[in-house]
């Protein structure tokens, strides 16, 4: 294909629902009404949303926030993703998951798209739900030393 990481969104009333919840897409492609597919640069950071019920109520409810990876680069596996990410955040089930969501809001409500926080706030925010702990706030000051790192490099 190219460099790019591609996702497939699909979408059944009241039955799935894979959606992007942040990241910047760099392709778009419409295949049929239910199925989409999007592609993210290397290097972007994003929030893949999968939601799944039957006539009993929700069967599977995950999010994962994932950076595109580089060619050549190693990556984990994740459904619906090519080929794969670096995985920074990955919860299921629907308490987890909404207070990840409720992270993601409180980026957005100090102006900021959550694609570009620091990738370290997506891994701590995973640790600390993983184990059942609040985990800290996003702040511009925590931002602003992430955009003076990434200036200086690896």
């Amino acid at each position: 294909m190219n460099d790019l990481t591609h996702v497939e969104l699909l979408w059944i009333k009241k039955r799935i629902e894979n959606r992007i919840r942040f990241g910047r897409t760099a392709e778009e492609h419409m295949l049929d009404r239910q199925w989409r597919l999007v592609s993210f640069a290397p290097d972007s950071i994003f929030a893949f949303v999968r939601w799944t019920s039957n006539g009993y109520g929700t069967v599977l409810s995950r999010v994962d926030i994932l950076r595109a990876v580089c060619s050549g680069e190693c990556y984990s596996t994740v459904p619906y993703v090519r080929p794969g990410g670096d995985i920074l955040l990955r919860l299921s089930g629907w308490p987890k998951v909404e207070k990840a969501l409720q992270a993601m809001d409180a980026v957005e409500a100090l102006g900021l798209d959550p694609a570009d926080a620091a990738p370290e706030h997506w891994r701590h925010i995973h640790n600390r739900l993983s184990v059942g702990e609040q985990p800290r706030r996003y702040t511009l000051g925590r931002h602003q030393a992430w955009l003076r790192r990434r200036r200086i490099g690896p």
